[in-house]
């Protein structure tokens, strides 16, 4: 599934229809580059699932849990982890089953993602907008936000 997004609106309405219709358990794998909008998409899908806080691309952290809303979300920056050990404990939490996660730079930590991963692929095509391309082994995943 590939679509064109041309404003921050369109990404989140994006962002809230991933919170209503992917089911517990699913990770999400971001891929584009720095500026792209995967944090932005981020914060949309955790608005959606009515989470309050302040989210930010947890660069520093690597993980970041966000228990207060309908349900968790835990937000992965693998940036940091090229070229390193990942036998940090993130398996744990990768397809955490009561809730989504969402991974950015998840290329740096492959090994650890499930065979029904769904990666979304943002391109940037102008000052706001956005290519979006969306793809999974899990045909079942992708007919579930169509």
């Amino acid at each position: 599934m590939e679509f064109d997004v041309f404003n921050c609106e369109q990404m989140h309405e994006f962002g809230l229809k991933l919170a209503s219709k992917l089911p517990n358990g699913t990770v999400v794998a971001l891929l584009g580059d720095l500026g792209a909008g995967k944090t932005t998409l981020v914060r949309s899908v955790a608005k959606g699932l009515n989470i309050d806080e302040v989210v930010q691309s947890p660069t520093f952290n690597i993980m970041k849990l966000y228990l207060k809303g309908d349900r968790p979300l835990i937000h992965i920056d693998a940036y940091r982890l090229a070229d390193l050990n990942t036998d940090i404990g993130l398996d744990e939490y990768i397809g955490y089953e009561t809730g989504l996660t969402m991974i950015e730079w998840p290329q740096f930590i492959s090994s650890l993602l499930p065979a029904n991963t769904l990666y979304i692929e943002i391109s940037i095509t102008g000052e706001n907008a956005r290519h979006i391309k969306v793809y999974s082994k899990d045909s079942n995943l992708l007919e579930v936000i169509k």
